[in-house]
């Protein structure tokens, strides 16, 4: 893979489409009377209130082994709620108009186990710019056990690996805290040198520093200071992760890595085939159903499209930006996929099964009709 940025494919008709779409889009927005932005602040207030709540109220009951370990499992899904309504928001300055503000937001990855400077330049520098293009989608970064790129060789034991992800998958999170994080700011092969470059040395001591705060404050502080037994501790904050890990994976899967979706390959001189307009919609998923939990619990992560094609809005505006691109895509023949989540998780699965199979990708459906 050359280092070369990877470029669209330069379709003026497209181009057009797109500016139209936003147009309408842009004029959506503006026809909504209340200010939705106040009701994602409250959030910033509140989720992050419940976790670290949730986490003083365990230290003063670690007599209480089945409070304690299942307030450290509503820690976990609030890991998952502070991410989708905030962390994500806040790394595309749409929480706060001022980007001080919404880094502050961002800080709170940090404080979870995670780092937030490589986060947000993996997924806006990267899986923004070029999501499902091996080689500069952080996201299907091939590597371990796992092989979601469709276009490449399955390796060593990828050959079993629809067999086996049901017991990796829920490690999701354990990897990304204690091996991923280490990788992306020490590898010089990861994906997101070629993309970013070197982080800075300040960034690698910030991260390892946060690291050790995490875990002193999730397991060494309960057993130090509150006389909760070592396995008590460890177990609940194992369980929390690991309960956050599954929440985690039933959002972000369905919404890129299925059968149904493009993995986009650059010719030789590093040209992509579609248009920027196209590929969002060629790469992307949106689900079903649309329902108020998951509009106001779940920060709208069904859809997905409307945050690719326009991620500078909160998703507090998806509902109607979708509405807008449905319709469009309708009159002008364009992509648009929505599915029912169980069944995008299923399609999920036999990408994984086709790819053990070394497949390519223009059989699978072939394949799965059979």
């Amino acid at each position: 893979m050359m280092n070369k940025t990877p470029a669209y494919l330069t379709n003026d008709e497209e181009n057009k489409l797109f500016v139209e779409l936003a147009k309408k889009v842009k004029d959506r927005i503006k026809s909504i009377p209340e200010k939705r932005g106040a009701y994602i602040k409250v959030k910033a207030i509140v989720l992050p209130f419940l976790y670290f709540g949730s986490y003083v109220f365990a230290l003063f009951n670690t007599a209480d082994k089945g409070l304690y370990i299942g307030l450290y499992v509503f820690m976990g899904i609030n890991i998952v709620l502070i991410y989708l309504n905030l962390i994500h928001e806040a790394a595309h300055d749409s929480i706060y108009k001022t980007k001080k503000y919404n880094k502050w937001v961002l800080n709170i990855l940090n404080l979870v186990g995670a780092n937030s400077y490589m986060w947000r330049n993996r997924h806006i520098l990267s899986h923004h710019h070029y999501p499902n293009v091996d080689g500069w989608d952080t996201d299907i970064e091939q590597s371990g056990p796992i092989l979601v790129y469709p276009h490449a060789e399955p390796k060593g034991i990828q050959k079993y690996q629809h067999k086996y992800f049901i017991f990796i998958y829920p490690f999701y999170l354990f990897n990304w805290m204690l091996i991923r994080d280490f990788r992306d700011f020490f590898g010089k092969k990861r994906v997101i040198r070629r993309v970013h470059g070197v982080p800075p040395v300040k960034e690698k001591i910030k991260m390892i520093l946060y690291k050790l705060f995490y875990f002193f404050y999730q397991i060494a502080v309960p057993v130090l200071f509150f006389d909760a037994s070592f396995g008590l501790a460890f177990g609940a904050w194992f369980l929390q992760v690991l309960v956050a890990s599954i929440f985690a994976l039933f959002v972000l899967l369905p919404l890129h890595p299925l059968p149904d979706n493009e993995f986009p390959e650059p010719d030789e001189l590093n040209n992509l085939p579609f248009s920027w307009m196209k590929h969002q919609l060629e790469v992307t998923n949106d689900l079903k159903p649309n329902n108020w939990f998951i509009r106001n619990i779940l920060g709208n992560f069904n859809f997905h499209v409307a945050h690719h094609l326009f991620p500078s809005y909160p998703y507090v505006y998806y509902n109607e930006i979708t509405d807008e691109i449905v319709k469009f895509a309708g009159e002008h023949h364009l992509v648009y996929k929505r599915f029912p989540l169980f069944t995008a998780l299923h399609k999920h699965y036999d990408l994984l099964r086709m790819n053990a199979k070394g497949a390519s990708l223009h059989h699978v459906f072939e394949e799965l009709d059979s």
